[in-house]
């Protein structure tokens, strides 16, 4: 596989990672009311970690793209949401996350 590949599919395991930890997070600090929508949004992060996971260890370049769109979707309405609260940290780190992962996509779809 190419330096693309790689660095993709890397990119997008590290920020599902990130988005991961942020949900056990969420989770742990839930209060009751809050509790099951946090288990939720753990359940949706720990699949899009082993979707991640695959798309490295698959060699394949379609599944590997599937998985780092699905990431920069994620990271970018995370951006959004960062940014409707007023958060220039949870704006700025997902925005440029996405940013960065949607750039080694285009460079993995093209090489």
């Amino acid at each position: 596989m190419s330096v693309a590949f790689w660095i993709c599919a890397s990119l997008t395991l590290s920020s599902s990672l990130v988005s991961g930890g942020y949900a056990v997070s969420g989770l742990r600090d839930a209060t009751r009311e809050s509790r099951v929508p946090s288990m939720y949004a753990l359940a949706r992060s720990v699949a899009l970690i082993v979707v991640a996971v695959v798309g490295l260890s698959s060699s394949s370049i379609a599944f590997a793209a599937a998985a780092a769109l699905a990431m920069v979707l994620v990271q970018g309405f995370d951006a959004v949401i960062g940014g409707a609260i007023s958060d220039r940290v949870k704006t700025l780190g997902p925005a440029i996350t996405a940013l960065a992962n949607a750039a080694a996509l285009i460079w993995m779809l093209t090489s």
